[in-house]
This record gives C-alpha cells, sequence and structure tokens, in this order.
C-alpha cells in the first residue's frame, strides 16, 4: 500500500505533452475579449477597475443631444403640439421618495425628459407636467413610450391622470430578448445593447460626514443636478434602446407577443396594482392572536414530547434534542452541525411523533411572521386595501410574480393555512367571483406533446389523473383507488416538471426503483409525450432555446455546461418552459380579454388578483351573473387547443369562500 501511495504521488517528468514552457507564460489580456466577457456577466465594477472600456468606442450620450430646459410656458405648448402631430411621445417621468402613507406607491413625480430627434427637453415643475400633458398621457392615439410603464400609470393616475396607449418599454423589452438575465433596469440595458455606461455621465453627490449649515448659501442642489442628469440621459437610452431591442424581438420572431400579450398586461397589471383587495385589519390581528396561542400549545407539546424545553428555532439545539437525546437516525451532517430542513425532516415523520408537531410549528410560525406581522404594514392607510407589487420580467417561463406582500403565496394545503383568505373581503355592496383554471399545464402538454391517449381523456371530460392510474397500474378506470389516483397524480405533474425516478420515489414515498416502473409504464402507454421530451431536448441542444407556442424564448446555455447537474437542470427547464411558459401566456391573454370585457360592457367590477391559474374580481352584487358568465367564456375561449380549456367559476363574501 505504501509503494502503490507513493507510486500514485510521484509526478511523472516524462509525458509527452504538445506545449513548450514558453507556452505557459502569462501573457498580456485580450482587452476586447474580457470586456465582451464581463459585460455579459454584467461585472460592470470591474470593467471600471481594469480601464476595459475602450473610450474611443463607448457612446458619449452629450455628444448626440441638445438639452432643452429652462422652458417658458410658450415653448411647452410648442413641444405639446408636436407630441400631438407626433402620435408619439418618449419620455422618462423621474420620481422621488415619498413618505405619504396613503399613496398607494410612496413616489412622487419630480421631473419628465422628452427627446424628440436630438433634442431633449426637460421639465422638473410637477405642475406644468399636470397641467400641458394630462391630454397626452389619456390619449390612446398618442403611443407611449418609456421604461417602468406599470410603474408611470400608478403614479399619473395619483395626480389624477390615466395613462393610455402603452407602446413600449425598455424593460420589458430587454425580458422578452433573454428571460434568464434577472436585471433590466436602464443601466444594464444600456450597457448591454448600446455600450453605454450611465454612472459615467451622472455625477453623484458626495458624501460628506458633516456639513456645515453656511457651506451650502448660494452653492446649486446637487441632488437635484443629479436627478435631472439622470432623467437626461435614461430619456437618451429609452430613445435608442426602443428601434434596436424592436429589431431583436422581430428577428426573435417575438414582435406579436411583445404587442399582443406582454405590453397589455403591463397595464392590466398597473390597474390591479392601483385596486388592490380590502383586507379587515380587525380579523387579521384576531388571526394573529389565534396562530400565537396555536404556536403555544404546539410549543408545549414539542417539549413534553422531548422531555426538556428548548430554542426550538435554534437549528444546534433542536439538532442535539433530535439526534442525541431522542437518537433519532441522522440523516445530513455538516461543519455546523446537525441539518433540520424540512427534507431531513420529512424523512423522519415515521421515527419519532415530535416531527409531526415541529413541522406544524414551523408552519405557524411562517404563516405568523409573513402574513400577519408581514401583512399588517403593507394595509394603506387610506384604502385599508394591500396593493401588491405584481412583476412580469422576473420568471423565465414568463408567469406573473407578487411582492409587497407575496399574494400567490399564501399556503393552502392546510386548513388554518386557508383560514387566513378569510381576511380577504370585497367591498361593502360587492361579491368575490373567482376563475380558476382546470388542469391547464396538463392540458397545454397534452397539446404540445400531441400525444392521442392525453388528448382523447380530456376532450371525453375524463378523470385525467384517474385515466393515467388506469393505464400505468393496467386496471379498469373504475377499480382505481383513492391512492393509486394520487400516485398517478404525482407521475403527471413530476413528468411536466422532469422528475427524476429518486424524485418521484421520496414524494409517493415508495422505492427507487418502483418510481421508476411507473415512470417507464407512463412513457409506454402516453408514447406521445416521450416522442415530445426526446424532441425538445434534442431541439433545444441544437437552437439554444425553447419557445412557448406564442413565440416567447426562454435561453437553454445550462444545456452545454460541463457540469452535469447544471445539464440535468436544463434538461428539465427544456421540458418544463414550452408548457408552463405556454400556460402563462394563455393567462395573460385572459385576463386582457377580461379587463377589455369589463370596460366594454361599462361594468364596475374590478380585477384584483392573479394567482397562477386563477382570477379574482369583486364585483357589484347587480353584475354578478353577468361578470360570471363574461370570464367563463373569456377564460375558455381566449385561445384554440388540441383539448378544451375549462374554467371553474364560484363566488364568495370572502376570499377563503372561492373555491
Amino acid at each position: 500500500m505504501a509503494l502503490l501511495s507513493r507510486t500514485l504521488g510521484t509526478i511523472n517528468t516524462k509525458s509527452p505533452l504538445d506545449v513548450k514552457i514558453e507556452d505557459l507564460k502569462v501573457k498580456e489580456w485580450d482587452k476586447e475579449k474580457v470586456l465582451q466577457l464581463f459585460s455579459k456577466l454584467r461585472f460592470n465594477k470591474y470593467i471600471d477597475r481594469f480601464s476595459l472600456r475602450n473610450e474611443e468606442k463607448e457612446i458619449n450620450p452629450y455628444d448626440e443631444i441638445e438639452i432643452k430646459d429652462n422652458l417658458s410656458e410658450s415653448d411647452i405648448q410648442v413641444l405639446v403640439n408636436q407630441i400631438n402631430q407626433n402620435k408619439q411621445i418618449i419620455y422618462y417621468l423621474g420620481t422621488i421618495e415619498d413618505e405619504n402613507e396613503e399613496k398607494i406607491i410612496k413616489k412622487e413625480i419630480c421631473n419628465i425628459s422628452i427627446i424628440i430627434e436630438n433634442k431633449v427637453y426637460y421639465i422638473d415643475s410637477l405642475e406644468n407636467i399636470k397641467k400641458y400633458f394630462k391630454g397626452i398621457f389619456e390619449d390612446e392615439a398618442i403611443k407611449k413610450i418609456g421604461y417602468n410603464l406599470k410603474q408611470d400609470y400608478i403614479i399619473l393616475k395619483q395626480n389624477d391622470i390615466e395613462l393610455s396607449g402603452l407602446e413600449y418599454d425598455a424593460g420589458i423589452a430587454g425580458y422578452i430578448l433573454d428571460s434568464i438575465k434577472n436585471k433590466y433596469d436602464i443601466e444594464t440595458l444600456a450597457l448591454r445593447y448600446l455600450n453605454v455606461g450611465i454612472s459615467r455621465f451622472i455625477k453623484k453627490e458626495e458624501k460628506q460626514e458633516q456639513m456645515n449649515l453656511f457651506d451650502m448659501v448660494g452653492k446649486e442642489n446637487t441632488k437635484s443636478e443629479e436627478e435631472k442628469q439622470r432623467s437626461i440621459i435614461y430619456v437618451y437610452c429609452i430613445n435608442k434602446l426602443y428601434p434596436i431591442t424592436m429589431k431583436f424581438i422581430e428577428e426573435q420572431g417575438e414582435t406579436k407577443l411583445f404587442n399582443e400579450i406582454e405590453m397589455p398586461t403591463a397595464k392590466v397589471l398597473a390597474k390591479m396594482q392601483y385596486n388592490g383587495i380590502y383586507i379587515n385589519k380587525d380579523e387579521l390581528i384576531e388571526y394573529g392572536r389565534n396562530l400565537k396561542f396555536e404556536i403555544e400549545e404546539k410549543t408545549n407539546k414539542i417539549y413534553n414530547l422531548c422531555g426538556q424545553e428548548f430554542n426550538i428555532n435554534s437549528t444546534k439545539q433542536l439538532g442535539k434534542v433530535l439526534f442525541e437525546d431522542l437518537k433519532l437516525p441522522v440523516q445530513k451532517k455538516g461543519k455546523s452541525g446537525y441539518s433540520t430542513d424540512v427534507e431531513v425532516l420529512e424523512k423522519l415523520r415515521d421515527e419519532h411523533p415530535v416531527i409531526n408537531e415541529i413541522l406544524d410549528y414551523r408552519q405557524l410560525m411562517k404563516l405568523n411572521s409573513t402574513y400577519v406581522e408581514g401583512m399588517l404594514p403593507y394595509i394603506n392607510s387610506r384604502t385599508n386595501r394591500i396593493h401588491s407589487y405584481f412583476h412580469q420580467t422576473v420568471t423565465a417561463t414568463g408567469r406573473i410574480s407578487s411582492t409587497e406582500p407575496n399574494l400567490q403565496n399564501i399556503p393552502t394545503r392546510f386548513e388554518l393555512g386557508k383560514q387566513l383568505r378569510k381576511v380577504f373581503k370585497p367591498k361593502e355592496g360587492c361579491i368575490f367571483v373567482d376563475a380558476d383554471y382546470s388542469q391547464v399545464e396538463l392540458r397545454v402538454f397534452a397539446h404540445i406533446s400531441g400525444d392521442q391517449n392525453m388528448i382523447e381523456a380530456f376532450k371525453n371530460g375524463n378523470d385525467i389523473h384517474r385515466e393515467v392510474a388506469s393505464k400505468v397500474f393496467n386496471k379498469p378506470l373504475d377499480e382505481v383507488t383513492h391512492e393509486e389516483r394520487g400516485k398517478a397524480k404525482a407521475v403527471n405533474f413530476g413528468i411536466v416538471y422532469g422528475i427524476s425516478d429518486f424524485g418521484l420515489g421520496e414524494q409517493i414515498k415508495v422505492p427507487r426503483k418502483v418510481a421508476k416502473e411507473y415512470i417507464e409504464e407512463y412513457l409506454r402507454k402516453y408514447s406521445g409525450i416521450k416522442e415530445y421530451m426526446e424532441r425538445i431536448e434534442e431541439e433545444a441542444k441544437e437552437k439554444g432555446y425553447v419557445s412557448t407556442i406564442f413565440g416567447r424564448r426562454r435561453n437553454i446555455p445550462e444545456l452545454k455546461s460541463q457540469n452535469y447537474m447544471v445539464r440535468q437542470f436544463g434538461s428539465r427547464a427544456a421540458l418544463n418552459m414550452p408548457i408552463q411558459g405556454t400556460a402563462a401566456d394563455i393567462m395573460k391573454l385572459a385576463m386582457i380579454e377580461v379587463d377589455k370585457k369589463l370596460d366594454e360592457l361599462g361594468l364596475k367590477s374590478k380585477l384584483l388578483l392573479q394567482i397562477h391559474d386563477e382570477l379574482l374580481l369583486e364585483v357589484p352584487l347587480d353584475e354578478e351573473e353577468k361578470v360570471k358568465d363574461m370570464l367563463k367564456d373569456s377564460m375558455e375561449k381566449i385561445v384554440s387547443l388540441k383539448v378544451p380549456l375549462i374554467a371553474e367559476v364560484t363566488t364568495a363574501s370572502d376570499w377563503y369562500g372561492c373555491k
């Protein structure tokens, strides 16, 4: 063994090499290639640190524009006339933070920059903006070209201006071009598409540890100057980004997606955020009190089962109690001690009754911290409603997400969590109308894969999970048990998300070998799905991306990775994105259609929330039947697939009662 170790540890100096020692010497950087790589990775700090920018190639915005400020009222009127004639306004709306608790977005307009050809018109009077541009912003025929138009809609509405004619949003354009970049601010887009490093052209206010009051006398307001520079540079970039990004969008075949889905969605989301949803604050506080009582009871139960008191929230203390005192089998242990994450605890459920109590305790703690204490600060003091932010440039699949607070993630898998929905109510004289797509992703899966067995099952209105169970377990439909249907459901959704036999086995509590047999039998009976899975991965490798049926792209660079786990993730993304992305596109089209119909019919009903496959509306009682019929019809007929779309509509006096 010692000789073997010596042999293995000896460097073979006679091994033939294809390089000479001179070839291994450190050489001068290829600055152009390093700049390209750093720009792609958004290492802007290092680009500046190593002076990698090519000053000759980089554009200086101030060389290309003429700034018009200190405009008289007659100058502004001439500008307004020109915009009305052009039927287009390319602008940037500058904002500042406003701590007014009654505002839906705590920001106020501080300036506007408008660009026509090479001239930038800068106006920093809110009074003049409202006086001269209200008509322009509200005119549907005048195209609005800007950045973050969803926010503009809300801020302008707070100033009694209804933004219409949303034509182009630079952030949404950047997202459409590459949905996995994660960052679509103007600075990033300008660097990516224009080779403009914005920060170099905006003079930051210098920070001082201590400022003498008299030092400011007679000096210019540097913060105001900074805002002015930012506004001017931003509108310059928006003007440049507009034709360039739209050309790339056209080349990728996503113009229709941008014009007919994403831009109309921006306005619908803005209206939803402005509408908000009413929440009974007293009931939320009472719900929190009940939670704390439940937490206290659960805490005592855990102490009794463990025979001691300890800090349940401390991983270190909990690990010691479970694995040293109670002698439960150790699942994972690292340098910092025993792991007590959800995955570990799930594996220990059958080992000791305290595990279920700990898992329940954690859910209760999360409910209290995230959805009681966490939601209270978001209740608007004027409207008594929560105005959640809806984002359309976050997920790679096109799905909408929600933050501040996240209303899409309220737990519904256990009763106490679901009861939180009771505090969300319609305003007086109204009712909630809720519509939920039934198994939309599986229906899209059937359409895209073209599998005849699945298509026929949906066409015939069969229970798809029972149908799959019948085929996988080789049993007549009427003999399929509830447990077998549950396993088939896990297989159905697992296949959509590219689940492994190991993952499926963990989920439905069967050996890996058995889970593998389920998957293989499923793919034998649903051969169209197997063919689709093989085809889509090959296409992704060849093209470097996958698409939805509406042309939305998701680049899959992971398939070229040297790392096996990253490649596996790429394979799952290639399989899932066309399905989940198409379902997201269908939901956006449905939202746009419903919002349009509400306006056309002159209804007072409002769209409040979109929760994955579900839409929630606040409807006056006298509009209930009309809205229910319109909602179901719009959602089911919005697109034509090989299988029918089904929307289940319910009504209730609170969100809990829906569905």
